[in-house]
């Protein structure tokens, strides 16, 4: 096998997939590789061993020895192992178990018109004040942070607070930024319990709910209410962003949408499929020796489990790195597969679809007020996304 290569590779522009990852795609599904502070590391990047090992339970996110597991990065979130080796597997179901009846499709469905009114709300905002317009700062951002407030029962108010701590969390070069990040968002998951408990209402929000449940302490309630802040609204905030961009950047597509509303489903599936930066890989630990596509895997080794990679798996998808809302449906493998599949995959959903319908519809105009090379990204985090998204109609 060649030697490792050297991640992050080369993106030289950031609508078009890095080279190197296409030629490694190209002549295997797994490669070894050296991670962006140096570890050794296997990357994943075909569709079906992906599908396969996001499922396979001879993968977690724990380790048996966790100061020597290799790292992907310096975030104190997912830069290296979590959780008890021992017990994980429970862990991780009893966490499910917890969660999921809060994300179920009816509580979903009754979340939608919420959505759809706050869109329309900042939308008329985004009317009002007229083009030209940043549509991150405008719609992509605050929306998600607004649905996920409502449905945790976080103060909207204090978006600015833990806005700042979920990037600083989110910071893949520099350990001690991220642990402090994550300390703070802790504290303030621990005092917003402390309040909803004071305030005795255990129906009014997600957050309420938890701490309301037998067996569910306060420190856990606190993480378990963060974690889904952190992950409710940073990653819509990328896709919506990049959504856009994709929609805009690629011709005809956008005038596509607007002429036919009824193509709004596959719209979201092609944009959640879409290339972005970021990433590297969904880490994962070998909790035993295994066999993947006719490479050796040893337990403890570290196993990058590539999505986006395999969302353009040339086998699979059809002239991959073309965005087109006329594709075929495939499953895309954005939100996982099998038992650790994203629990807010429905409100992403609900909340793109609602986005992209409005938008169409009020803005039919629409387009980039700036060149996609004079765009600027989060390279640093791990969802990534835009900084800005100038636009005008």
């Amino acid at each position: 096998m060649p030697a490792p290569v050297q991640l992050p590779f080369e993106q030289r522009h950031p609508m078009q997939p890095a080279p190197l990852l296409r030629e490694l795609q190209a002549s295997s599904p797994i490669h070894a590789i050296r991670t962006a502070v140096g570890d050794p590391a296997w990357l994943v990047t075909g569709y079906e061993e992906v599908r396969q090992l996001l499922d396979d339970d001879r993968l977690g996110r724990a380790h048996r020895e966790p100061e020597r597991a290799s790292r992907t990065g310096e975030s104190a979130m997912f830069g290296g192992p979590l959780g008890d080796f021992d017990t994980e597997q429970a862990d991780h179901h009893r966490m499910r178990s917890l969660l999921q009846p809060h994300f179920s499709p009816k509580r979903m469905r009754a979340l939608r018109g919420r959505v759809e009114t706050l869109t329309a709300n900042l939308l008329d905002d985004l009317d009002a004040a007229g083009p030209p317009a940043d549509l991150h700062s405008a719609l992509a951002l605050p929306l998600p942070i607004a649905v996920i407030c409502e449905l945790l029962g976080v103060p909207f108010a204090d978006r600015g607070q833990f806005r700042q701590w979920t990037q600083a969390a989110a910071d893949t070069t520099d350990r001690a930024r991220s642990e402090q990040g994550l300390a703070e968002l802790f504290g303030y998951g621990q005092r917003l319990v402390a309040r909803k408990r004071a305030d005795g209402d255990p129906e009014a929000d997600v957050i309420s709910r938890l701490a309301a449940t037998d067996g569910v302490s306060d420190d856990e309630a606190a993480a378990m209410g963060m974690f889904l802040l952190f992950a409710g609204h940073e990653t819509t905030v990328t896709a919506i962003g990049m959504g856009t961009l994709w929609l805009l950047a690629t011709p005809g597509q956008w005038q596509t949408l607007v002429d036919d509303p009824s193509r709004i489903d596959a719209a979201v599936e092609e944009i959640l499929r879409a290339p972005r930066l970021g990433g590297g890989g969904i880490p994962r630990y070998a909790r035993t020796d295994l066999e993947v596509a006719g490479v050796h895997i040893r337990a403890g080794d570290l196993v990058l489990l590539d999505t986006g990679a395999a969302n353009h798996d040339r086998t699979v998808f059809a002239n991959p790195d073309r965005f087109d809302l006329a594709r075929p449906a495939v499953p895309h493998l954005t939100f996982g597969h099998g038992a650790r599949y994203c629990i807010g995959a429905p409100l992403a959903r609900i909340e793109l679809q609602t986005v992209f319908a409005q938008l169409g519809a009020r803005f039919p105009t629409l387009k980039l007020a700036c060149a996609v090379d004079e765009l600027t990204f989060n390279t640093n985090v791990l969802t990534g996304g835009l900084t800005a998204l100038p636009v005008t109609w």
